[in-house]
């Protein structure tokens, strides 16, 4: 078999080493260096090329700012000779293909496809229900049927507070008369006062159906175009899930045995049920679909940003990144059976020798200085933790003990209480936010400003999880007051105070764009994977449970 037209020999000479014996855990990766002199080459044409697509790198370019996912997988082909595939994310300058990188799974922009047909019904629908919302007559009687509508309700409510009022009325008469007149002339009190309570509900019911009458006449006016609006949404509803439906499972997806599934299957059993916007587009299942489709063997993959970064995600130009669990771990989990691949590192303990340090200890609490790499809390794989240690050294201990967290790979100060009362009484303080809190993180840059106050809403990534994503209209709020300590070989110690307690507040707001746009050194989520995550828990100031002392403790990092 010949060489498929996307395997591109190496032009620069591969350095002297033995392939790996597995492939690359796709979801938590070092980049292997076969797989840097890909990404390097790759980089150099994209640098070269002249693309009607603006990657947000020069200032000039014209056009929406777009970054885009590349990717790169390592390959041997029949022949024994090493080369690469290249892929991108989605469409890049609004086609799907482009000499250099492979094909789609499914191009559903082929013309004359059944995508491209149904999307042409459903745009017809589209316009045809723009046109009657945009009709004048239709919005003249809408805005009479609120305006009416809006009126009818004020003097319907009008009408029920007099009658409100005049119920007292009767009630007070009935209260002050009874006992006081004689018993003809209090019946015939209790008879006026029941014949006017007739009247004022007679007066509504004929109201109200005055009420209807008025509306129906202007809604009978609306039906021609409510009624066809009503038709044209349900079917633009139901031909998009019959479109979609045919869609997912036109995505078809090969494994190493040749084996096919498709996109609807595979998610089926998620807990997403259906696949996510933009399944199967990502750059990787691309990649290792034409490899198989074409008699080439994966060796090793990689996948870097190109551009400006997205608004919410945090993404830096050139930096490797895993692919994403949301959408590409079903569809990967399937491509990779059979395949020896490396270990999810993520389920080793990198914290198994790790010694908790005691900062302050009495009856009631317990103040450790938390190494990194240790988890807070029992995970799902890893059951050691600060809670397993500390329960076991204090089995009498009474409640949750921790009453905050840190992040498994942050170090620094946690208090943990010894009973159920100590407990209440610091999360109280947690909770309304009393506790004085500061951290020191090591930034990978200079920052010019040296303090500030980053406001940046957050939210959890959900195709993406433990991820988080800056999002202005459902995030929550997450505010971070900073300032410069030090700045010495290219990197700037700060002070953060979390002026609230987001999940990966702090690593969000330093890495992204509009935070301070520099990572904490060594975040392997939001930056580059290092030795350690440079972030640590350095005071803390509590008032004490059972003394209402206030106390301050500090621990400063071993960085």
């Amino acid at each position: 078999m010949q060489n498929p037209s996307r395997f591109i020999p190496f032009k620069t000479e591969l350095p002297a080493i033995s392939l790996p014996e597995q492939f690359t855990y796709p979801f938590y990766y070092t980049p292997h260096p076969l797989a840097l002199t890909a990404t390097e080459e790759l980089q150099s044409y994209i640098e070269t090329h002249d693309w009607n697509h603006n990657f947000g790198i020069d200032a000039n370019a014209d056009g929406l700012e777009i970054g885009k996912m590349f990717g790169v997988l390592v390959v041997e082909n029949p022949q024994g000779e090493l080369g690469y595939l290249a892929a991108f994310s989605g469409k890049l300058a609004n086609s799907n293909h482009h000499k250099y990188f492979v094909p789609p799974v499914f191009d559903m922009l082929t013309e004359g496809s059944f995508f491209l047909e149904g999307e042409l019904k459903i745009n017809a629908v589209n316009a045809r229900i723009a046109e009657l919302e945009g009709n004048e007559e239709f919005i003249k009687l809408n805005l009479e049927f609120k305006i009416l509508q809006k009126l009818l309700i004020e003097e319907e409510e009008a009408l029920r507070e007099k009658m409100r009022n005049a119920k007292a009325n009767r009630k007070q008469q009935r209260q002050e008369n009874e006992g006081k007149m004689n018993s003809a002339d209090f019946e015939t009190l209790m008879n006026s006062l029941a014949d006017e309570s007739i009247k004022y509900k007679t007066g509504l019911a004929q109201f109200k159906r005055n009420q209807k009458e008025q509306l129906t006449d202007i809604q009978a006016k609306l039906s021609p175009f409510t009624d066809e609006l009503e038709l044209l949404l349900q079917k633009r509803k139901t031909d998009s899930a019959r479109l979609q439906q045919k869609l997912f499972t036109s995505y078809k997806f090969l494994n190493k045995d040749g084996k096919e599934e498709a996109l609807l299957d595979i998610f089926k059993d998620t807990a997403f049920r259906k696949p996510p916007a933009g399944a199967g587009e990502c750059a990787a299942p691309k990649l290792l679909h034409y490899a198989f489709k074409n008699d080439l063997k994966p060796v090793v993959m990689a996948e870097f940003w190109w551009g400006a970064p997205p608004g919410t995600e945090i993404r830096k130009h050139k930096q490797f990144y895993p692919a994403c669990l949301g959408k590409c771990k079903p569809i990967l989990s399937h491509m990779l059976q059979g395949m020896d691949v490396e270990v999810n590192p993520l389920l080793a303990n990198p914290g198994i020798d790790k010694v908790i340090k005691t900062v302050y200890e009495d009856d009631a609490i317990l103040v450790i200085n938390k190494p990194h790499d240790l988890l807070s809390v029992p995970g799902k794989e890893i059951y050691d933790s600060v809670y397993a240690r500390i329960k076991k050294q204090y089995p009498d201990a009474e409640g949750p003990l921790l009453i905050h967290r840190l992040d498994m790979s942050t170090s620094g100060l946690l208090i943990i209480a010894k009973d159920l009362k100590s407990h209440n009484f610091l999360q109280q303080q947690f909770i309304k936010r009393k506790v004085k809190k500061t951290y020191t993180a090591l930034l990978e840059g200079y920052l010019k400003e040296t303090e500030g106050i980053i406001d940046l809403p957050l939210q959890q990534d959900i195709l993406d999880r433990p991820r988080q994503k800056v999002d202005f209209k459902t995030g929550k709020s997450a505010r971070t007051e900073w300032k410069v300590l030090e700045r010495k070989k290219g990197m700037t110690r700060i002070e953060l105070t979390p002026i609230t307690g987001r999940t990966h507040q702090l690593r969000v707001h330093c890495a992204h764009v509009k935070g301070l746009n520099a990572p904490i050194k060594g975040d392997d989520l939001y930056g580059k994977v290092k030795d350690r995550l440079y972030l640590h828990a350095t005071t803390l100031g509590i008032k004490h449970p059972i003394t209402k002392e206030d106390m301050f403790f500090e621990a400063q990092p071993e960085f």
